[in-house]
């Protein structure tokens, strides 16, 4: 991968102009847009389900990057292919049956993807590999927007990435939580591909979000 993509995280959007909010980051360079859905119940937070995604999706042509923090995952899936999701993200602890979950996400027309905690190991994903399109580092615990960055996220984005390359396939390994244009080097040094960012992109208004997004992206690759 020649550059590394930009996911902003519409968690930090304003929610009354989401519309707009989304348009004006696909305007200023967002590779992905993403898409945290939160019950409540996997997570202590309450966030969107797939009317507000369908009701966004004529916003922008840019893939939908939705990660699920939900329990369970399965009865959802077809919605969320229905709203226009393009990549499907789930947590192995939210079901007993997570490779058939991803399957199901394939089979729906979707990418799969895999996220993991900061106190789940790189290890889980091994048995689940072969049918992930992407892999996520959760760098702050899910939930909440605006958290510190945990540093010893670094090393099990290392540990992944070695897992990625012994694959040979182009799995795209991405990091979220307190991404900033500093934590941003650190993770792409450690074999990140795709950051998410909420605040950091969608501070100052939208008049900053493209200088906020090309500060993400280290200048050796742009």
């Amino acid at each position: 991968m020649t550059s590394v993509l930009i996911s902003p995280s519409i968690l930090s959007a304003d929610f009354a102009t989401l519309g707009e909010e989304i348009r004006a980051i696909d305007a200023a360079g967002a590779d992905f847009i993403h898409v945290d859905v939160m019950d409540g119940h996997f997570v202590p937070n309450l966030t969107i389900g797939p009317p507000v995604v369908k009701a966004l999706r004529p916003h922008t042509d840019k893939p939908f990057d939705v990660h699920l923090m939900i329990a369970p995952v399965d009865p959802y899936i077809p919605a969320f292919a229905e709203a226009g999701a393009n990549i499907l993200t789930v947590h192995p602890e939210a079901g007993p049956h997570t490779h058939r979950t991803l399957q199901a996400i394939r089979a729906a027309g979707m990418k799969a993807g895999v996220s993991l905690n900061p106190g789940s190991p790189a290890a889980l994903v091994e048995p689940l590999i072969d049918l992930a399109d992407l892999i996520l580092v959760m760098s702050v615990n899910p939930g909440f927007g605006g958290q510190r960055f945990i540093s010893s996220q670094l090393r099990k984005i290392e540990t992944l990435r070695a897992m990625i390359d012994a694959t040979g396939r182009d799995i795209l390994l991405e990091v979220d939580g307190g991404v900033n244009p500093e934590t941003a080097r650190q993770c792409i040094d450690a074999g990140a591909t795709v950051l998410v960012a909420g605040s950091a992109v969608f501070k100052g208004g939208p008049s900053q979000y493209k200088s906020n997004i090309e500060s993400l992206r280290p200048k050796r690759l742009v």
